[in-house]
């Protein structure tokens, strides 16, 4: 049942926000980790400078992993995690400390992660665990 209820919610996203691959991708993330027993703690986690923002913020296992998701059409221009520059890695980090400073998490229970999502029919979701 809970299948046929995110299928339907998947074709009327994709009608909905038909061009905003971020944002379907990042629902198909958020799914895609919690069947794989992640518990999902925040979305879109945004310093209150406005430096740094993370996707999602999970629990996996015993680490904190700050998850950035990346999201293409097809792979025509490559991979998805190929956008993940040292610049954008550098936010999600500014974002990332501050996160784990605010909620007294250990830097060493933390790790980073991508989740790269083609959206082929079915999508393609890969999990690089320890990304960077």
């Amino acid at each position: 049942m809970i299948g046929l209820l995110y299928r339907a919610a998947d074709r009327i996203r994709r009608r909905r926000y038909a061009e905003n691959h971020g944002r379907i991708g990042e629902d198909l993330a958020h799914r895609f980790l919690r069947a794989r027993g992640c518990t999902v703690v925040a979305r879109n986690y945004r310093t209150l400078s406005g430096s740094g923002e993370i996707d999602l913020v999970v629990w996996d296992g015993r680490k904190l992993a700050f998850i950035e998701v990346k999201t293409r059409g097809s792979e025509e221009f490559g991979p998805p995690e190929s956008a993940v520059d040292a610049e954008k890695r550098g936010r999600v980090e500014r974002a990332a400390r501050d996160y784990a400073r605010r909620t007294e998490i250990p830097w060493r229970d933390t790790r980073f992660d991508i989740v790269s999502i083609v959206l082929d029919q079915p999508p393609r979701i890969e999990w690089l665990r320890d990304a960077f």
